[in-house]
């Protein structure tokens, strides 16, 4: 028998949601366990819409087989906690991502990543004990490609994680990037409207002027800030946000990002020995619920400055 006590991050989800997280027992195994009262929670039988309070047991009688027995420390516990931290509370970490560096594993990307540093920065300040969790760990809540450099969020308990989620799911994080572009745009400023495909065999983006099948519109904004040597630092920001929107969306008008080894200009990059896109999310915005959880964040804006991204030294020409 598996006995688990739902403490404050774990309440709020559904009991079924938790039963996944916990356990490796199949949905439709979940189920029948549960209708049969292998699963109890408050020792009844429960419905699996019903949200978790704190405070709340759930007992399994079933094989000890269905859970996870591995040291759950052991996973993270050789990433590295040398992490660039632009701003920390007791609910998020702000986080300036380095070029070359994984957000989360996935089936081309193993190994250490930024969301394990997390983990183990947070282990290690005491902050979180993977042992006295059920079914939370501190997670990084925004994607960057593997190359682009710039600001992530990472949730250090699930309020926080619900809650910047939900915001980024309604739109309501403001980013702004900072690139190199091999050409500058006609316009100093402007709109980019096209039509988006990813083929995930390639991992690569097509953009069309017209709307075909299986391809979405894509907005992205840009403003020109300075150009000098054919190079362009452009500031850009995502209307829509879809896979390598800025990198694709710019190379489609002429002006591919400097290192950019898939949508760029080969001899460009080879003469500025570059093979990472020059781009990063240099700005972050907050605009939530000034009576939410993260209200106290609202309005509050977080920059990386130029001077401390990698290729400002190429732009400017500074050793």
């Amino acid at each position: 028998m598996r006995k688990f006590i739902i403490n404050s991050n774990d309440c709020g989800q559904r009991a079924d949601k938790f039963i996944m997280k916990v356990s490796d027992i199949p949905k439709s195994l979940m189920y029948k366990f549960i209708r049969t009262k292998k699963i109890k929670l408050k020792r009844k039988k429960f419905e699996i819409s019903y949200k978790l309070q704190e405070g709340d047991i759930m007992e399994f009688y079933v094989d000890d087989s269905f859970f996870h027995d591995n040291d759950k420390s052991i996973s993270f516990s050789k990433a590295t906690t040398d992490i660039n931290i632009i701003y920390e509370d007791s609910n998020i970490m702000i986080i300036s991502k380095p070029a070359g560096v994984i957000v989360h594993s996935d089936k081309n990307n193993t190994g250490n990543t930024l969301a394990d540093s997390v983990k183990n920065y947070l282990y290690k300040k005491g902050e979180y004990d993977p042992f006295a969790e059920a079914s939370f760990a501190p997670a990084v809540c925004n994607r960057l490609d593997r190359n682009t450099c710039g600001i992530v969020i990472a949730a250090k308990n699930a309020a926080a994680l619900r809650e910047v989620n939900e915001i980024i799911r309604l739109g309501k994080i403001h980013k702004k990037y900072l690139c190199i572009a091999v050409n500058c745009p006609e316009k100093p400023s402007g709109t980019i409207k096209a039509y988006h495909f990813k083929d995930d065999k390639l991992n690569k983006v097509f953009i069309s002027d017209t709307q075909k099948t299986g391809y979405k519109q894509i907005i992205t904004k840009y403003r020109v800030i300075e150009n000098k040597n054919n190079l362009c630092l452009i500031e850009a920001e995502l209307i829509t946000g879809r896979s390598h929107q800025i990198r694709a969306s710019l190379a489609h008008i002429g002006c591919p990002l400097l290192g950019d080894t898939k949508y760029g200009i080969k001899s460009a990059n080879d003469r500025f020995k570059t093979y990472y896109q020059a781009l990063c999310a240099y700005s972050l915005k907050f605009d939530c619920d000034s009576n939410s959880e993260l209200g106290y964040l609202n309005n509050r804006e977080f920059k990386i400055d130029m001077q401390d991204i990698w290729f400002s030294k190429i732009f400017y020409g500074k050793s």
